[in-house]
C-alpha cells in the first residue's frame, strides 16, 4: 500500500487509477490509503456540475476540461452515474464521454456509481476527490446524475456548484424552486441557441431577484450569475469558467472556502460514523441470529420495534456511557 501511495504522489496515472478502483470497490486497506493521502490535499479547486437530465452536462464538462488544459492546468473528472440495482455498478459507465480530451493523460476521467446515495453521490466520491487532489490535479470536476433536488449533496463536496438548465424548461425551473435552486453558485442555460432560452434566463433571474433562490451561508453576499452557453460549439464556455473563478475568488476573500471545508469535514465524519455504527449493529444482529426472530416476536405482538431496537443498541449504549478507564 505504501508503494502505491508513493507512486500516486509521484504522478503515476496507473497508481491513481488503482487507488480509485480500491476506493470504489471498498477494497481492504482503502481507508489507510485515503488517510495517508489526506495530508497531501488542499490545492485543487472542486467544481460540481449538476442539473436536469438532458441539460448537456457531459458536453459542457468536456469543453471546460479542454479549456483548462489549453491553459496548462491539469484536470480530474468524476462522472457520477446511476447505479444498477443488481450489481451496484454504474449503469452508464461504458458510454463515450470526454471526446475532446481522449488520449490526454492530464485529464483523468472516471465514471463512478452513485451506489444508491439519495443525492447521487457516495462516500467513495469524496475519497476519489481526495486521491485526485493529492495527485496534484489543479481542477476536479464532479458531474452528477441529475436526479432532481436530492442532488443537493454535491454542495458538501464541491467548492463551487454550477446548475445547468435547458431552455424553455418551465417544469425544470419549477423543480429547481423545490430545492436544487438553493445550492447553485452559478447557473448555465445551456443549448442557448434553442427557442425559449431567453425566457428561461429571465425566469431564473426573476426567481433570484425575488428571493426564491439560495439559502446558503454566503447567500446574502453572492448573487449567482446566469450564463448562456452552447456547449456543442463552445460558445459561452469562457464566460462560464470566468464565473466559476469569480466565485472561487469570492470564497477566498470572504473566508467562505474555509467555512465550507469545515462543514464538509463535519458532514463526512457524521457519514462515516453512521456507516461504521450501522456495520457494528448489523454484526451484533447477525450474532443474535438475524432479524427474523425479532420480526416474529413483533408480528405475534410479543414485542415491538422500539423495544427490539433498544435491546440491540443497548450494548453500544453501555459502552459509550461507561466511564473512561485511565
Amino acid at each position: 500500500m505504501s508503494d502505491l501511495v508513493e507512486d500516486l504522489l509521484a504522478g503515476e496515472h496507473r497508481a491513481l487509477a488503482r487507488v480509485i478502483s480500491k476506493i470504489e470497490d471498498r477494497s481492504p486497506g482503502y481507508r489507510e490509503i485515503v488517510s495517508e493521502l489526506h495530508r497531501h490535499t488542499g490545492s485543487a479547486d472542486v467544481i460540481g456540475v449538476t442539473g436536469s437530465p438532458g441539460a448537456g452536462k457531459s458536453t459542457l464538462v468536456d469543453k471546460v476540461a479542454a479549456t483548462y488544459r489549453e491553459r496548462g492546468e491539469t484536470v480530474g473528472v468524476i462522472a457520477i452515474d446511476p447505479s444498477s440495482p443488481f450489481t451496484g455498478g454504474a449503469v452508464l459507465g461504458d458510454r463515450i464521454r470526454m471526446g475532446s480530451n481522449a488520449g490526454d493523460m492530464d485529464v483523468f476521467f472516471r465514471s463512478m456509481s452513485a451506489r444508491g446515495s439519495l443525492g447521487g453521490l457516495s462516500t467513495a466520491t469524496t475519497d476519489a476527490v481526495t486521491a485526485l487532489d493529492a495527485f496534484g490535479k489543479d481542477r476536479v470536476i464532479i458531474e452528477t446524475v441529475g436526479a432532481g433536488q436530492n442532488e443537493i449533496d454535491i454542495v458538501r463536496t464541491a467548492d463551487t456548484v454550477a446548475v445547468l438548465v435547458p431552455p424553455d424548461s418551465g417544469d425544470d425551473v419549477q423543480m429547481l424552486k423545490a430545492g436544487i435552486l438553493e445550492i447553485a453558485d452559478l447557473f448555465a442555460v445551456n443549448k442557448a441557441d434553442l427557442d425559449g432560452a431567453n425566457r428561461t434566463v429571465q425566469q431564473l433571474k426573476e426567481m433570484l431577484h425575488y428571493g426564491q433562490g439560495r439559502a446558503g451561508s454566503d447567500a446574502d453576499d453572492w448573487e449567482p450569475p446566469v450564463i448562456e452557453t452552447i456547449a456543442d460549439s463552445g460558445e459561452g464556455v469562457e464566460e462560464f469558467m470566468a464565473a466559476v473563478d469569480d466565485h472561487l475568488d469570492y470564497l477566498d476573500a470572504s473566508g467562505q472556502r474555509e467555512a465550507k471545508q469545515r462543514s464538509r469535514y463535519a458532514a463526512e465524519i457524521r457519514a462515516l460514523v453512521r456507516a461504521d455504527t450501522n456495520d457494528l449493529l448489523e454484526a451484533e444482529l447477525a450474532q443474535r441470529g438475524g432479524i427474523e426472530a425479532y420480526v416474529d416476536e413483533i408480528v405475534a405482538r410479543e414485542s415491538d420495534p422500539y423495544t427490539v431496537t433498544e435491546e440491540i443498541v443497548a450494548p453500544l449504549r453501555e459502552c459509550l456511557d461507561a466511564p473512561s478507564q485511565d
